[in-house]
């Protein structure tokens, strides 16, 4: 069983600070689309090999949440792949273990941004 989508959401600036690979999968709990996916992000995050671990965090979008705002989100579930703080892949309604897994090997070609 998939962890639920959580209402609290860390700020822009939080995001834009994490360091190391992060996924941010915005969607809805009661989204059927979103519990229709969960299959295959699971397995192509589990299968996912990369230096150091990846961090993904589950984050209830819709109205007023600005989060999802922010990163321009539109359908649910939409995965945000970043690398770092800095978005190198998106996954929009994947349809496929393959479609994540793709946007997940964007974090080994990611060149590494280290703040001033």
């Amino acid at each position: 069983m998939s962890p639920p989508y959580s209402s609290d959401e860390p700020s822009r600036a939080a995001v834009d600070a994490m360091a190391g690979g992060t996924v941010l999968e915005f969607g809805a709990n009661w989204c059927g689309i979103c519990q229709a996916a969960q299959g295959i992000i699971g397995d192509a995050l589990a299968a996912h090999a990369a230096p150091g671990p990846l961090r993904h965090l589950k984050i209830e979008d819709g109205r007023g949440r600005p989060l999802g705002r922010s990163f321009g989100v539109k359908l649910w579930p939409t995965l945000v792949v970043l690398q770092e703080g800095r978005e190198v892949a998106r996954v929009v309604r994947p349809g496929s273990a393959r479609e994540v897994t793709d946007a997940l090997a964007a974090l080994g070609n990611a060149p590494a941004h280290h703040a001033p």
